[in-house]
């Protein structure tokens, strides 16, 4: 999720530079063991149109929360699987956290795998991800605190925290949690993918110069995360979302970007920008010849809609995860401006993220029927469940 907005740069296609690219590795594996583009290629020509969402249960304010065995709540998992189903969604973007692992491997497996069998059952098939450079700094088990009042995503965590990231004795247990995680559900075909490190350079809450000392450990980590998982041999793709930067001239691109770019079997990417900027991003990506998934976008005050950005995504086939499904903890229905200034005493004018209200009932009739219209899936309200 982005913290900060990115500016957006002209897009320039850099053909002499981009061609290149798309040619490598067309037929065969690189040496790292990265798909070749045919694979990848291959893997998404036998996927249904992927839409779906950014999900955490309403009832949880991050991913620990979600996954703890004394707030894991299925009963509600459920429920609101089978609302993103009824709409036509088949995909959900799902945070994981290494000290789940390291707090009890055996048991966050078993409640990752009850996880995923309630998304199947709505045919819904996760995008997991491993790592997170996102918001508050040192992560905590155990109880989480309430939300903020008025605050947009008040109690996110980053995964690993400052200290498991900086300090390399923790090395060993993270690569431990990649390779367990990935390992116990490399053939598990209710996965559709992994996504290794949500926005690795996001600065998150540290400040200069602990910022740049955190992304050059980022950048270390960032390709020894992807030789993890891909040691285990999952059948399902690898990727890391770029997010900023211009992505159309490879000199351009910021150290992070180049690694995600070289390791990623799948092309992620986020953009909470307006529906001319969205499809440029998509543009400047078509070059390095992979498929494509938004695995972030939707933000209404900002001039991403379900309107202007869905029906760019179909157009050129691209995957599209917006953020939010269902109003709750997270209130990631306020803006990012709610960190300034809390919406306490003022509610905002539209909401930012969420597809559902905390009734069920959508934000924007006219959102979902739109879901429904362009996936061919989904069900009017009132139908019977299949």
């Amino acid at each position: 999720m982005i913290v900060r907005r990115s500016v957006f740069l002209p897009m320039m296609f850099a053909c002499l530079v981009a061609t290149p690219i798309a040619l490598v590795a067309q037929t065969s594996e690189d040496a790292s063991g990265r798909w070749s583009a045919q694979r990848a290629n291959d893997w998404y020509a036998k996927q249904p149109w992927l839409v779906g969402a950014n999900f955490v249960p309403s009832d949880a304010i991050n991913e620990l929360e979600m996954f703890q065995a004394a707030t894991f709540n299925p009963a509600l998992i459920d429920k609101e699987l089978g609302m993103a189903e009824s709409i036509g969604m088949n995909t959900m973007r799902v945070f994981l956290q290494d000290q789940l692992w390291q707090q009890d491997a055996k048991g966050f497996t078993q409640r990752l795998d009850t996880f995923l069998g309630i998304a199947a059952k709505h045919h819904i098939r996760p995008l997991l991800v491993l790592f997170d450079s996102c918001w508050e700094t040192n992560p905590h088990l155990g109880p989480q605190h309430p939300p903020i009042p008025g605050v947009h995503n008040s109690g996110w965590v980053q995964s690993p925290g400052k200290e498991r990231l900086m300090d390399k004795k923790y090395e060993p247990e993270l690569e431990a949690y990649v390779k367990g995680v990935v390992g116990a559900f490399a053939k598990d075909d209710r996965v559709l993918g992994w996504d290794i490190w949500n926005e690795p350079e996001n600065k998150g809450g540290d400040t200069v110069p602990d910022e740049a000392l955190k992304i050059a450990r980022v950048d270390e980590l960032l390709p020894k995360a992807f030789a993890w998982a891909r040691s285990m041999h999952p059948m399902q793709p690898l990727t890391s979302g770029v997010w900023e930067g211009n992505w159309s001239d490879a000199a351009r691109e910021n150290a992070t970007t180049k690694i995600q770019l070289a390791e990623s079997d799948v092309i992620s990417f986020h953009n909470y920008g307006w529906p001319e900027e969205f499809e440029a991003r998509i543009v400047s990506l078509k070059p390095l010849g992979r498929p494509i998934i938004c695995t972030e976008y939707m933000a209404r005050g900002s001039g991403s809609t379900f309107d202007g950005s869905l029906p760019i995504a179909k157009k050129y086939n691209v995957g599209a995860i917006n953020w939010g499904l269902v109003a709750g903890k997270t209130q990631t229905y306020y803006p990012w401006d709610s960190w300034q200034r809390p919406y306490v005493l003022i509610q905002p004018t539209i909401w930012f993220h969420e597809v559902f209200k905390q009734d069920d009932t959508p934000y924007r009739q006219r959102e979902v029927d739109l879901i429904r219209e362009l996936t061919g899936r989904g069900r009017a309200a009132g139908d019977a469940a299949p």
